[in-house]
């Protein structure tokens, strides 16, 4: 992909309707943990929690592809009121597709947020391909935006913070939490 201006991204990310996000190495630091007794454990960012509740809150739908099945994942999504929800999907972009299908939109409304190979076949054919710090190296060569953050530490929250700037919602959620009482 070509690599864009800071402009073109806004432009591109001011057209999105939707953003996917992929679980592990992105909504997670992309470790997995198990107990001893077979136990799947996973740790999510609140801050990535709250950006996605503040992008959904100001029209920008989100879902979640990834090639893992997890309980821990359904209730996190619940949480946050994700129901745009496909796992155990290696093949990324038919789960697109067929996510398109109970939320249509077009391909370059769509920005989906990657870490590895498997997020490619979705990365490459969006409007705005966005990944990690600590993202593969050929995602990172093939993504139109790349966080500070790592995956789990808040990447997430950039992504969305980034979309809502170019959407011009930022300011207003901000400005929602620096409202005052008066004092008495």
């Amino acid at each position: 992909m070509k690599h864009l201006s800071l402009e073109d991204i806004h432009r591109k990310a001011a057209q999105i309707k939707l953003l996917l996000l992929d679980v592990d190495g992105v909504m997670t630091d992309g470790r997995l943990y198990f107990s001893n007794d077979g136990q799947e454990m996973k740790t999510f960012n609140t801050l990535d929690g709250h950006g996605i509740k503040m992008l959904r809150r100001y029209g920008v739908e989100v879902g979640i592809i990834t090639g893992r099945t997890s309980q821990l994942v359904a209730k996190r999504a619940a949480d946050l009121g994700i129901s745009l929800l496909i796992q155990g999907r290696e093949d990324k972009f038919t789960a697109l597709e067929e996510m398109r299908a109970t939320f249509p939109c077009e391909l370059d409304q769509i920005a989906f947020m990657g870490d590895d190979y498997p997020d490619l076949t979705v990365m490459c054919r969006v409007g705005l391909a966005l990944t990690v710090q600590n993202g593969h190296p050929a995602v990172v060569e093939r993504a139109h935006w790349q966080s500070t953050a790592r995956g789990g530490e808040g990447a997430v929250r950039e992504a969305c913070d980034l979309i809502m700037q170019a959407q011009g919602s930022y300011d207003a959620a901000l400005q929602a939490y620096l409202r005052t009482q008066p004092h008495a």
